[in-house]
């Protein structure tokens, strides 16, 4: 078989592979519900028929869960920092100069 056969063989327009150019940004907004709908559809198409595609999708939507799920919360002493901040504040409209 020659090798523009074998190149013909494995090509995009033999197979017809999709397409896409979404990005990771076009994702999380998909994610986050902030695309058209008309966007969404094509997202949504895409997903379904790029594995590659799908598999940055699942790999954010799981970072995304991680997030949402994590605990934050500031140091003591910066709520000290700024309770003092907000006394000195208060003094200072309390007694103006």
């Amino acid at each position: 078989m020659a090798d523009m056969d074998l190149y013909y063989l494995i090509s995009q327009q033999h197979f017809k592979l999709p397409m896409h150019h979404f990005t990771t940004g076009d994702l999380l907004q998909y994610l986050y519900q902030e695309t058209s709908k008309e966007k969404s559809a094509a997202i949504r198409e895409a997903l379904e028929s790029d594995w590659r595609l799908n598999e940055i999708y699942q790999t954010l939507k799981a970072d995304i869960r991680r997030l949402d799920e994590a605990k934050c919360s500031p140091r003591s002493k910066t709520i000290a920092g700024i309770m003092r901040y907000a006394e000195k504040s208060m003094e200072k409209v309390a007694n103006p100069a």
